[in-house]
């Protein structure tokens, strides 16, 4: 497991490019037959991904770290998010299966022991993106289809930011205890995600973005609104946003991304928004 700490502003202004994306760049999150994870201070974030192929996949032993968090299996006292964005899959959490589509979300809470992961057809393997936080109680697992989530439809083509935002693990769609999820389908011709750009000092977020075309790439705004900088991303390729930082996109083309939130607050429209004129 990949672990990353903490950077306030004062290091991110000295920082090189190298050193931001070493610290903020997640660039392997699928790897073929392996679960990935990265563990953030930030919040305590953890971002994972499972591609399984010819064997399925048992979190537990595919990644020999949880003695890190000082627990005897990864969700005694974690909640999990899962997001499928590749073909059929079923993940099974203690002997119940839950067989995932593509862009299906599945919530796993508190004291879930046993997790497995495995495509209905090894040569086309599902891609199951996870994002965990900590969590003080257990709600009920929900698997909850692109049709569940709630939907909401953004922006315009004049702003190049027409977007179709669903979510997944909402306070609109069941109960967690900080964990949020979802994910934004930009509009051919759009590029933008978001734009006015924003901060909230109540949770940090992680961007998944993939569905970015064959030599199309994202650039990630991020940085105080007095001091942006930008980290290029490829096709499914996850970044770390600290509350502190605006965390924008604007891409070669339209794409796709998944947004994980943690934090004390679960408002999705809780923004501390920044015009335009004042960014730097």
């Amino acid at each position: 497991m990949d672990i990353r700490y903490s950077m306030s502003q004062r290091e991110y202004s000295r920082c090189t490019t190298d050193e931001l994306r070493n610290e903020f760049h997640i660039n392997k999150v699928f790897v073929p037959n392996e679960v990935t994870a990265v563990y953030s201070h930030i919040d305590r974030v953890v971002t994972l991904g499972a591609m399984p192929t010819i064997n399925e996949l048992d979190i537990e032993k595919n990644i020999d770290c949880w003695k890190d968090f000082g627990v005897t299996y990864f969700l005694e006292r974690r909640e999990l998010g899962i997001i499928n964005i590749g073909d059929e899959g079923i993940v099974t959490a203690d002997g119940t299966e839950y067989k995932m589509g593509n862009l299906y979300g599945l919530y796993l809470p508190a004291g879930t022991k046993k997790i497995t992961f495995k495509s209905s057809n090894p040569d086309k393997p599902a891609k199951f993106y996870m994002c965990s936080a900590p969590a003080h109680t257990s709600y009920p697992a929900k698997l909850i289809t692109q049709a569940d989530a709630n939907k909401v439809h953004l922006g315009a083509q004049e702003t190049s930011n027409e977007r179709t935002i669903y979510q997944f693990i909402h306070p609109n769609v069941l109960e967690t205890c900080q964990l949020s999820m979802g994910c934004t389908c930009l509009e051919t011709g759009s590029v933008w995600n978001t734009m006015p750009a924003h901060t909230h000092e109540r949770r940090m977020e992680v961007y998944m973005y993939f569905n970015i075309p064959k030599d199309n790439v994202v650039f990630h705004m991020m940085g105080t609104g007095k001091e942006t900088r930008h980290i290029v991303m490829n096709n499914e390729e996850a970044v770390i946003s600290p509350s502190w930082s605006i965390h924008s996109g604007c891409g070669s083309r339209n794409y796709t991304f998944i947004w994980g939130m943690v934090g004390e607050n679960q408002d999705f429209d809780d923004m501390d928004p920044i015009r335009n004129q004042d960014l730097m």
